[in-house]
């Protein structure tokens, strides 16, 4: 409490000493105005302090790993300040994307075969011009999977590579098929299910480098694949670690969250037609397979996945599929170090869903819950263009895994 009253007095203090020094009022009563816009303040800093800024719950299944985290990812002890006019979760979430700046990466694009006669783009940074890993087939590799309907050039995306290349290490994006402008050559798009492509795209990164070490990151869909990858393969997974962002645990729940009204206005709606969008623009290859007009007429995510996703990929339910694509389910067959944070705001993933006691019950999992963040979110300070919370989770995470995995594996 006395910690609190200091930042109030000094927050306090600091607002007066502005409001006196921009703000000139000449008006008669303008002192009474003063004190009332002081007062409004340091009643709202109290309440930001008291119950906006939090420090995140860590809640893993072995205390070596909870200790290796605490020593080199300091970013997992500390408080969550997030931005104090924009903290509410939905806010977060919509003005992220337009917020954050796009920092200026280098791209080496690569087109792989898959068995089924498609193919799949891997965007690659390969941090040649950073000296502190000046070898090439040793430096270490960070792939990196987006969201639903996500690529390489999303500001998420774009500030992990910039914060890899800081750090010296390579980074590739894997595209999920059809969605960074290359055509469709079979009728076949992706899913959070199915894991075939992720697994081409590893095997693949493996052996281009097999002297690299090589780790993964996934955003929302894109950590839900790789969970669900992960609890697949087990120990036969060539990835040292991984970290995950505001994945979807059980979709069900995030369905029913995500089709509430407001939710399904600022969200559900605009999700659907872009991936309609994408759909429509490789018709002609997958028309020959899938009633497109029907499709189109989704208006909800759940509508577009029973009509054309679950239908894609086999399922004779929608529940099937989305009992399948619940990384939830696989938590307790993981078999490398996995770093997950989710926002308790999130409204893709609501926090009842989020398996704290699965995760208590592996040792090789690690949850990072922020009290706010929204949906890859996680902005902080006054002005948020820059790295995010969730950046500098990203960036000591990683940095641990390379540069001390020895005491890793130990965990």
């Amino acid at each position: 409490m006395i910690d609190l009253r200091h930042n109030v007095n000094i927050l306090t203090r600091d607002l007066r000493v502005y409001l006196e020094n921009q703000v000139k009022i000449n008006l008669p009563g303008s002192g009474v105005g003063l004190s009332l816009v002081l007062g409004f303040g340091a009643a709202y800093i109290c309440y930001y302090l008291n119950s906006i800024a939090k420090k995140p719950q860590l809640i893993t299944g072995a205390g070596t790993l909870s200790q290796f985290l605490q020593r080199y990812c300091p970013v997992v002890t500390e408080t969550y300040y997030p931005t104090f006019w924009c903290w509410e979760a939905r806010i977060q979430t919509l003005l992220r994307p337009f917020i954050t700046t796009k920092p200026w990466v280098k791209y080496r694009n690569e087109l792989i075969k898959t068995p089924d006669g498609g193919h799949i783009s891997l965007d690659w940074n390969d941090s040649d011009e950073n000296a502190l890993y000046p070898i090439s087939a040793t430096r270490p590799i960070i792939l990196i999977l987006p969201g639903l309907t996500g690529t390489s050039k999303e500001s998420y995306i774009l500030h992990m590579v910039k914060q890899s290349e800081i750090l010296g290490y390579r980074s590739v994006i894997f595209n999920n098929r059809g969605v960074s402008g290359e055509e469709l050559l079979t009728p076949r798009t992706y899913c959070a299910a199915n894991t075939e492509d992720l697994e081409t795209v590893i095997s693949h990164v493996q052996k281009t480098f097999p002297q690299a070490p090589l780790m993964a990151a996934g955003v929302s869909m894109g950590g839900m694949l790789l969970l669900n990858y992960l609890g697949k393969t087990g120990q036969q997974t060539p990835l040292k670690a991984a970290v995950v962002f505001s994945i979807g645990w059980n979709v069900f729940e995030c369905t029913i969250s995500l089709e509430k009204p407001l939710n399904w206005i600022l969200f559900n709606y605009y999700l659907t037609n872009c991936l309609q969008s994408s759909i429509n623009r490789h018709r002609p290859i997958l028309e020959k397979s899938f009633d497109i007009d029907y499709v189109l007429k989704a208006k909800t995510i759940r509508e577009f996945d029973e009509r054309f996703t679950s239908v894609m990929f086999g399922y004779q339910t929608i529940a099937d599929y989305y009992r399948d694509a619940s990384p939830y389910l696989k938590l307790k067959s993981i078999e490398v170090p996995v770093l997950c944070l989710n926002a308790l705001d999130d409204v893709f993933s609501p926090s009842h869903a989020i398996p704290m006691q699965s995760a208590k019950q592996n040792p090789n999992v690690a949850l990072l819950l922020t009290a706010h963040g929204g949906h890859i979110g996680f902005l902080e300070g006054i002005f948020p263009r820059w790295a995010t919370y969730m950046d500098r989770v990203f960036k000591q995470f990683t940095q641990a895994v390379f540069e001390h995995r020895d005491e890793l594996k130990n965990t």
